[in-house]
């Protein structure tokens, strides 16, 4: 059927408009079916990572549980090199650092500890391998870097514990009266659910003299 004369306009006028812009709105259209596919790519790649990484995970916790420090320290290894990004290297280097300091190999706990100081994904990863870190240098008799550290900005939530190892590293320094002020820092900061923790600290400050 013939176009009437406005229909004419009309359709002059749409294939104008298209052939002014129809190359950017076709390069829009491209660009985001692009992202789209690219955002989507990215989740199963962070998909694939994080089942991949909790595997490895998983082979470390059952090395621990056997004592078996080569399937560990392979372990361990491989999730630190290939998932550093993922939360499952965070909690491998912790739980190899543990497993390294209970059988005194201090050196490799303190490596652990440090690769999550500098490679956390999280504030909450960081703040606990300082304190755990700060342990072991206690074990070593490195008072002052112990205390240095814990003097670091750190969490609300880990108040208490790193006051009661600053109390801790206080009283190997035979600084009774530091000490006593850290445990009662503690127990001031300790959660009122968190009992076991304060009777730890109790009993510390008692040994004090209160």
């Amino acid at each position: 059927m013939a176009l009437d004369l406005e229909e004419q306009e009309q359709v002059a006028e749409l294939q104008a408009w298209w052939n002014q812009y129809g190359s950017l709105i076709t390069a829009a259209v491209v660009a985001a079916a692009l992202t789209f596919a690219a955002w989507q790519g990215w989740r199963w790649y962070e998909r694939s990572q994080a089942a991949k990484a909790g595997a490895l995970y998983d082979t470390l916790v059952r090395a621990a549980q056997a004592g078996d420090a080569k399937a560990l320290r392979d372990a361990d290894g491989a999730l630190l090199e290939n998932y550093p990004r993922t939360l499952y290297a965070s909690m491998a280097a912790l739980s190899a650092a543990r497993f390294y300091f209970e059988r005194s190999d201090t050196k490799s706990a303190k490596a652990q500890l440090q690769w999550v100081l500098e490679n956390g994904r999280t504030d909450d990863f960081r703040d606990l391998a300082r304190l755990r870190l700060a342990q072991v240098l206690l074990d070593e008799k490195a008072y002052d870097e112990a205390l240095k550290l814990l003097d670091e900005k750190h969490a609300a939530a880990f108040d208490a514990q790193y006051a009661a190892a600053k109390g801790d590293i206080l009283v190997a320094k035979n600084q009774a009266g530091e000490a006593r002020d850290a445990y009662r820092v503690a127990l001031d900061k300790a959660g009122a659910g968190n009992a076991a923790f304060r009777e730890s600290v109790r009993m510390r400050l008692e040994a004090l003299g209160g």
